[in-house]
């Protein structure tokens, strides 16, 4: 156990490392000693650098033999831990930093060392020292907080600084002296991703302890003089790591392209404000607290916030869509609230991010757009980003933690024979060192040489077939994991409907009534009105190289009213219009109006999490200004007066959403000139304009691959940010709702003042005609079973149930289909709580909000080529959800591949053991050719080959097996260990009853005298005069070991074929022709030997020719055991109708979270609930409880974290 003290221990960064999608690490701090690290150093030399070596595979164990327990503030080395169950540690050396060194002096007697009292730089400094104590943490630069007593980041802004402290204490920049300290303390601004030399990569590559192991096979075989043999497991050493150190390179190469891809050079000169002037300097020397100048056609090298003017910036590389993106300032209002707080979720429209591209700056005044340094290298967002590809979020996958398992087993069961071995030996009187030296020889034969490069090339044929079809994969580890993918999430817009959306109609409000519709399919232009100016300016385009670019949504309804953007030349300042600002004017076939042109004076940009965007404008000539809204219908109308909103509104929105189109809402204010108002002011009180109608058709592919994934009992859902109720139709339109299910609308409110939460189920009907849905009121009873409904609900719902009735989730997440007004954020919860119930997500979208849920899933795949896409463990260049189906296809293949490698490897090792241990009973081994037969030209080349062959073109309607120690996989291994040992055995003592048998060593003219009995004429004095046919103990030479050989190969020819199962997840056996090359030749190589009676050929392989009867029986008694083995495996153990029947008649269940939910929930008779509101109570916890059903089966309790451990790496590197 650890000896930890409770006052050394601190949790790192918890709410960072959670944003992050890593466990939190507990820190405890240590001191080193003199005296234990001069023991240790003793230690090591004696062992001959084994404790070294211990100390660099389990580096707890190194602190702990090297150090004692301390609190933090007093330690040299910290102890990091995660606290996930698996809890891996990490050492990490506490550096000193003095800032006596810095040019400029500093008095220890001063107050505060930089300006902004809040930063924690204040707090590190121990005075009068000036001393900084610092950690680095995967790339984040962490002090000690002297006041708070925890390590905290370093490299940014504190989120407790208001507005005004933004602007007062930073915008007339920082002074040369604060500059050098933060610098200093905070590091240089610099996204820097080292590729590790070659060498070190191979060398990191050998100290793996698989690698170890097979230095010293190598060594031992060396030493008796196997030199072939040796040559072999070298050769298959260098092929496992150079596939692993050309994966590890690729990955580095990766990380360093997206690092340099998009972003500034780490020596690009920027303009910075400072005391007393404007300077310029290189990007690695900014810090928190700069003032950026901000010119146009400019890569932002950090994190930085608007204080002055505007700016459109395109952020192609953080969220996957290269439109522009308008940038306001933060605004300069004395409160005492953190910036972002005042800002709410929208405070993002006020950052710069960092690698995003400045398209345009708009100068409020006469003085340039200034920018605030926010965050500096990896503390920014593309820093988030290139550290999520170097530290990928943990994630558990049960083949290679079984893996591991059989890697024991196998070493265990060496670990039996060197005692064994020893014993046999020990008893024949041999020397000791014949004896240690025999051992350990058998302690090696398990643990098969060949294991890394073989599953190593399965995923790099699964990658490659892969790539053939168009989708390239970042995490190859993950290709195994998507062959258990059960649950795919896909998002609406762009992945399922086509990208662009048509502009159908536009339904004008007048007098609190819907007016008639008006199509834009016929030509007619919009009559000029609030709902036309709405159209015209309410959006965030932009003129960039002669062509207006923005959201697809803004493009197609400004292009619909025919006006155009005036040229940013043309100057209207003598009326009064900024420079700044965006123009609009009626274009030649545009409806008559009286307005020349229209100014877009300000902008609040759309946000996802606000679900709207409003703007002020002028038009040209006129006294007063005109506050426009555009966003989802029900936000809108919420911002409206009563009055103007339509009572039949909810129905007529539903009218369209439930025929699949896509629906925004305007609103119009009238404002008085002056000053503008801030967007509280300007979103209240508001005239409901009407509704845009758009047109968003599904993808020709979509339901098809829904069709199919369908079929082979995939479940798919729908998180997206768009209207329920379009979702819902574009849900059944798509058959991702069968005809005929029922949809069971959630809407959940939060408490307000005396009434409690409360969650409502309404239950949603077809209605005959025109596919229109309604609500049924009162209760229903129609019945419901299995997955005959499915829930809906919106992000707002979500969030109510996730905080007030966290029990009820599971339940609705198990028939959970769509998922609509979902934010990013709430994206990826929703992924990690599919997650905790057990289910492989797969999540599908086109990288525009969906990021973070790509990176979350299983198996994430983005259909966007933007750099934030890189983040992705799959990026498909073909932007439809075809790659599903093929990713999950491709993904069972290699897991089954991964599967049969690895049952075969096992099969080889134990057959090998089996028959080395019987001859190891009369002192014999097997010869150098005949070790190298099986091990080169069999073991090595089918292994290589036989994860080659193709996926099945069909997907099953269930997965492979996801564990290997399961009943079918062990019995597998164990029966068909069974049948090639009692063959060998069988061979092994009946050989001896023949009566032209001797034992060769001892009594080699007996042989001589036979040999007229042998149907080979041939001399084998050649034979008997090697040194491995003298009276040696090791002697090679006996016709046990000449029996043994021929059987013991064709056991592995046949295992080989068994092994290769094709269909339902694989294409049969005979489609993989390399494969079955190797298969087919190296049977008639081994039945040429066995009957050849070559002299040159026994003599190499140290064979003796035996009667032709006797070989008869060798080759029958292999064929009948393949037949049975074939006939065992492919019969019963693969049979899997009759692994269904047992586990029936046994009442062996799914230990699934999801499945036990469903097995609780097909029992409650009052569930799914219907038509009725719940509220939460005073039950467990204070949530919602059933009091109707209890259930004796235990309730499953989701773990607080998603499955955890098992990195992105070879499994063979956790031992």
């Amino acid at each position: 156990m650890p000896r930890e003290s409770r006052s050394g221990q601190a949790i790192l960064d918890k709410e960072a490392n959670k944003a992050f999608g890593l466990p939190p690490q507990e820190a405890f701090g240590y001191q080193t000693q003199t005296l234990r690290r001069a023991l240790c150093l003793l230690a090591s030399v004696l062992s001959c650098g084994l404790l070294r070596l211990v100390f660099y595979w389990r580096p707890q164990w190194n602190v702990w033999a090297h150090c004692v327990p301390c609190p933090l503030q007093e330690a040299d080395v910290v102890l990091l831990r995660t606290t996930d169950e698996f809890q891996k540690y990490t050492r990490k050396k506490v550096v000193c930093l003095y800032l006596s060194v810095l040019k400029s002096p500093i008095n220890p007697k001063s107050g505060d060392i930089v300006a902004d009292r809040q930063s924690v730089i204040n707090r590190a400094v121990l005075k009068p020292e000036l001393k900084v104590r610092c950690i680095q943490v995967q790339k984040i630069r962490y002090v000690w907080d002297n006041v708070e007593e925890r390590f905290q980041k370093v490299g940014l802004l504190e989120d407790s600084n208001s507005c005004s402290d933004i602007h007062n204490t930073f915008g007339s920049g920082l002074g040369k002296e604060e500059q050098e300290i933060r610098r200093f303390i905070c590091g240089p601004n610099a996204i820097e991703v080292e590729i590790q030399p070659i060498w070190k990569l191979l060398v990191k590559q050998v100290l793996n302890p698989f690698y170890v192991f097979q230095a010293f096979t190598l060594t031992l075989w060396l030493s008796q003089g196997y030199i072939e043999y040796s040559i072999a497991i070298i050769i298959l050493t260098i092929i496992s790591i150079v596939l692993s150190v050309y994966d590890l390179r690729q990955w580095a190469v990766l990380s360093c392209l997206e690092r340099d891809g998009n972003g500034p050079s780490v020596t690009c000169p920027v303009s910075t404000l400072h005391r007393p002037g404007l300077q310029e300097l290189e990007s690695r020397l900014l810090v928190p607290g700069d003032i950026l100048i901000l010119p146009e056609k400019f890569s932002l090298p950090c994190d930085a916030v608007l204080i002055d003017g505007s700016c459109v910036v395109n952020e192609g590389m953080l969220t996957g869509e290269s439109i522009p993106v308008t940038k306001t300032p933060l605004p300069h209002v004395e409160s005492t609230m953190p910036w972002k707080s005042h800002s709410l979720e929208d405070y993002r429209r006020h950052v710069l991010f960092c690698g995003t591209e400045v398209i345009q700056t708009k100068p409020a005044g006469p003085g340039p757009v200034r920018a605030v340094v926010l965050q500096i290298g990896f503390n920014t967002a593309k820093g988030d980003l290139v550290r999520s590809i170097l530290y990928p979020r943990p994630l558990n996958f049960q083949l290679y933690n079984d893996a591991f398992k059989f890697i024991v087993f196998l070493a265990f069961l060496g670990v039996a024979g060197f005692f064994y071995a020893f014993g046999v030996y020990m008893y024949h009187g041999t020397s000791a060192r014949d004896t240690a030296t025999m051992s350990l020889l058998l302690l090696t034969v398990p643990v098969p040489p060949v294991l890394p490069a073989a599953l190593t090339t399965g995923i790099f044929y699964a990658q490659k077939r892969l790539k053939k079809k168009k989708i390239f994969c970042i995490s190859p580890q993950r290709i195994n994991m998507c062959g258990q993918i059960n649950l795919v999430c896909f998002d609406k817009t762009g992945t399922l409907t086509e990208d662009g959306l048509d502009l159908w109609g536009a339904v004008p409000v007048m007098g609190n009534c819907f007016q008639a519709v008006h199509s834009f399919t016929s030509g007619s232009a919009l009559p000029w009105g609030p709902l036309c100016g709405a159209m015209v300016s309410c959006h965030s385009l932009i003129v960039l190289d002669g062509s207006i670019q923005g959201d697809p949504l803004d493009v197609k309804m400004f292009e619909g009213t025919n006006w155009i953007i005036e040229d940013s030349s043309v100057d209207y300042s003598d009326s009064g219009i900024p420079a700044s600002s965006t123009i609009i004017k009626p274009g030649p076939q545009a409806s008559q109006t009286p307005a020349k042109a229209v100014a877009i004076l300000h902008q609040f940009p759309f946000s996802s999490g606000l679900q709207r965007m409003s703007v002020i404008t002028q038009q040209i000539g006129k006294d007063h200004f005109d506050a426009y809204m555009k966003g989802a219908p029900e936000m809108v109308a919420s911002f409206c007066r009563p009055e103007t909103v339509p009572p039949n509104f909810k129905k007529e929105l539903k009218l369209y959403t439930t025929q699949g189109f896509r629906v925004i809402a305007l609103a119009h204010k009238p404002l008085k000139a002056g000053k503008h108002p801030e967007a509280g002011e300007v979103e209240s009180e508001l005239t409901f304009l009407g509704l845009l109608i758009m047109e968003n058709r599904l993808k020709k592919e979509t339901k098809p691959v829904l069709r199919e994934l369908s079929s082979a009992r995939i479940r798919t859902v729908m998180i997206t940010g768009d209207n329920l109720q379009t979702a819902i139709t574009v849900a059944k339109n798509s058959e991702m709702i069968p005809q005929g299910n029922k949809v069971i609308l959630i809407e959940a409110n939060e408490p307000e003042g005396f009434s409690p939460a409360s969650v409502t189920w309404q239950l949603l009907e077809d209605k005959e005609d025109g596919h229109r849905n309604k609500v049924l009121t009162g209760r229903s009873s129609i019945p419901m079973p299995g997955d005959d409904y499915h829930f809906a609900m919106s992000g707002k719902s979500y969030q109510v149930i996730t905080q007030h009735f966290s029990n009820l989730l599971p339940k609705i997440l198990v028939n959970g289909a769509i998922f609509a007004r979902m934010s990013p954020g709430q994206k990826s919860s929703l992924v990690e709580e599919f997650q905790k119930l057990n289910y492989y997500v797969g999540m599908c979208g086109d990288g525009a909000n969906d990021c973070g849920a790509l990176k979350m899933a299983h198996a994430g795949i983005s259909l966007s080529e933007q750099e934030a896409s890189v983040a992705s463990p799959f990026t498909s260049k073909t932007a439809n959800i075809e790659c599903v189906p093929h990713l999950i296809r491709e993904g069972r293949a290699a897991l089954v591949s991964s599967f049969g490698v690895f049952k075969y490897l096992t099969m080889y090792g134990v057959i090998q053991f089996i028959g080395t241990s019987l001859l190891y009973w009369q002192l014999q081994l097997f010869g150098n050719y005949q070790y190298l037969m099986q091990d080169i030209a069999i073991t090595l080349m089918v292994c290589l080959t036989m994860s080659s062959t193709h996926a099945y073109p069909e997907l099953a309607p269930y997965r492979p097996a996801g564990q290997l120690i399961s009943p079918p996989l062990l019995l597998s291994v164990f029966l068909n260990a069974c049948f090639s040992g009692i063959v060998q055995i069988w061979a092994f003592f009946f050989v001896k009853q023949q009566p032209w048998y001797c034992e060769v060593h001892r009594y080699s003219q007996c042989f001589l005298a036979n040999r007229s009995d042998s149907s080979s004429n041939a001399s084998v004095d050649g034979n008997l005069m090697m040194g491995n046919g003298t009276e040696t103990p090791n002697s090679v030479l006996s016709f046990e070991s000449t029996s043994l050989w021929p059987i013991m190969t064709l056991n592995c020819i046949a295992a080989a074929f068994v092994f290769s199962k094709g269909k339902p997840f694989r294409k049969p056996v005979y489609t993989n022709y390399l494969f079955s090359f190797l298969l087919f030749a190296a049977l008639c190589v081994t039945i040429f030997i066995m009957f050849a009676d070559i002299p040159v050929i026994y003599s190499g392989m140290e064979l003796i020719p035996t009667i032709t009867t006797w070989r008869i029986s060798v080759l029958a008694a292999s064929l009948v055991q393949f037949c049975v083995a074939f006939f065992v495996e492919d019969a019963i153990l693969q049979n899997r109708a009759f692994w269904l029947l047992i586990k029936k008649k046994w009442g062996v269940r799914s230990k699934s979270q999801y499945r036990k939910w469903q097995r609780k929930l097909a029992q409650d008779p009052s569930w799914p609930p219907t038509n009725r509101t719940d509220y939460s109570g005073e039950g467990k916890n204070g949530f919602y409880v059933n009091p109707a059903y209890e259930n004796s089966e235990s309730t499953p309790v989701p773990k607080g974290d998603v499955i955890r451990h098992s990195t992105e790496q070879h499994f063979w590197t956790r031992l």
